[in-house]
């Protein structure tokens, strides 16, 4: 979803979750302003969430974050590092533990 109205239709439509994209252009201050009238909404924001944002949008009441290249980057996959992987996930952990 992108505005309000596209985020209650879909939790009226039966949503459990409604995801916000593009997160990193919307920001934080936005998902506060939209959970304002809508607190029932279950957000989970996509799209640019990396380690330095992930505790804003937390803090803003999303119920988790989608990470895509800034968790699994090209260059984690053509090398097959998969340590560095484990690694930039368990820092994506403690940053979600450390904003709650």
């Amino acid at each position: 979803a992108y505005t309000p109205t596209e985020a209650q239709l879909a939790h009226e439509a039966g949503s459990d979750f409604i995801k916000i994209f593009p997160a990193d252009s919307l920001g934080a201050n936005y998902i506060k302003a939209l959970r304002a009238p809508l607190p029932h909404l279950k957000i989970v924001p996509t799209g640019g969430v990396d380690l330095k944002t992930i505790g804003e949008f937390l803090k803003a009441g999303c119920v988790a974050v989608g990470a895509g290249s800034s968790l699994i980057s090209k260059e984690i996959l053509e090398k097959d590092d998969w340590g560095r992987l484990t690694e930039t996930a368990a820092a994506f952990v403690q940053a979600a533990r450390s904003s709650r």
